[in-house]
């Protein structure tokens, strides 16, 4: 996916959890260790979200492209992001929006930080 595609689908993804009631922290938000597409609060829980996209299902879903080498390094991410924000009290999560066309779905704590 090239980088306006993939700020497009981050962007309908964050008007996607706005509506939702979600308040936007943090976007594209880059370390040495890696990066997190949206940080939001949902209440007090501090939700880390990746954003996948496709056009289409032929060649699997964007869920499917969380593999367990991205879920690391997501993890690696949140935890320095909650160091230098010094929130290392803070409850969280892990989210992912995948967006198929013209289709949203959000799913929550869609991995854990074990």
């Amino acid at each position: 996916m090239s980088r306006a595609l993939g700020a497009l689908a981050e962007a309908r993804a964050a008007e996607f959890l706005q509506r939702k009631g979600f308040a936007v922290v943090d976007r594209n938000w880059t370390c040495r260790g890696g990066e997190i597409d949206l940080v939001c609060r949902d209440g007090d829980t501090l939700v880390f979200v990746e954003v996948r996209a496709r056009s289409s299902t032929s060649h699997g879903t964007p869920l499917e492209t969380v593999v367990d080498v991205k879920r690391r390094r997501l993890i690696r991410a949140a935890e320095i992001y909650l160091h230098v924000k010094k929130r290392t009290d803070a409850a969280c999560r892990f989210d992912v929006v995948a967006i198929t066309g013209d289709v949203v779905e959000h799913i929550e704590d869609a991995f854990r930080a074990t």
